[in-house]
């Protein structure tokens, strides 16, 4: 029993571990629909309409980001909009990889190595992931003969 809660454990962890690379992506347009969601709803727009609005502006941030990312064409302003999707990113990692450490060692200096090693970690995922998500310019992507 206890050798199956250790394998449950460890399975667990990477779950999480696989959600956290996956999702870092997404920490941009996240944190965009969390807020205006949360506006909306203090100026007065209900629940229904704060979860609309957040979804709507969460997309929306999405969505813009892609649209840059393909159209812009000097390589320094796409990186710069890789980079805004890619500090939320780096924070979450941060956060998520202290939340962890904190409970597995008492030295607070190891604790904030390790939280920095996993924010640059899910930095360079989300980068690549970002990086990604958009087309090959031209006489970029297949070569032909």
């Amino acid at each position: 029993m206890i050798i199956l809660a250790i394998l449950g454990l460890f399975a667990a962890i990477g779950v999480l571990c696989w959600l956290l690379f996956t999702l870092a992506v997404f920490a941009l347009p996240a944190l965009a629909g969390i807020t205006a969601g949360i506006w909306a709803h203090q100026t007065g727009a209900g629940i229904l309409g704060a979860i609309a609005i957040g979804v709507v502006a969460a997309g929306a941030t999405l969505g813009i980001g892609q649209l840059l990312l393909i159209f812009l064409r000097p390589m320094w302003l796409k990186l710069l909009v890789a980079l805004a999707f890619v500090a939320p990113a780096a924070i979450a990692g941060y956060q998520a990889t202290y939340g962890i450490v904190k409970h597995t060692m008492p030295s607070e200096t190891w604790q904030i190595v390790f939280s920095v090693i996993g924010a640059i970690a899910v930095s360079i995922t989300a980068f690549v992931r970002v990086t990604a998500m958009t087309a090959p310019g031209p006489g970029q992507g297949t070569a032909t003969a």
